[in-house]
């Protein structure tokens, strides 16, 4: 399901290759994830340029990649269009995932930290 891209030094950009992040499929892309991290991913940006829809399960995906990534490594959110955004407000996900604009503008944050 998910597609990724290796930047350096050791950030992956996850392209997630669906439209809608739901119930149906949240389980799929959690655990895709975090046999990423399990391989040794630390420094993760997820992609939502081409997800249109997100539901609870598909949040409750992100915070478990969020627990399981803890205080080792990095999670990023990229690409969120103003429907995704309104959702991650409404439940306050807003306070607890950085996102941003796109996905060369989280791999230059990321590189700059130390």
């Amino acid at each position: 399901m998910i597609h990724t891209t290796s930047y350096d030094p050791d950030i992956t950009a996850i392209r997630p290759g669906i439209e809608r992040l739901t119930a149906m499929n949240a389980k799929a892309f959690k655990d895709e994830i975090i046999s990423l991290i399990d391989a040794g991913s630390t420094q993760l940006i997820v992609d939502f340029k081409d997800i249109t829809f997100v539901d609870s399960s598909g949040l409750g995906a992100l915070v478990g990649i969020l627990k399981k990534i803890g205080n080792r490594g990095d999670l990023a959110l990229a690409g969120l269009n103003s429907d995704v955004v309104r959702m991650f407000q409404i439940c306050r996900m807003d306070r607890v995932f950085t996102s941003y604009p796109d996905v060369a503008s989280a791999v230059q944050t990321m590189s700059e930290r130390p």
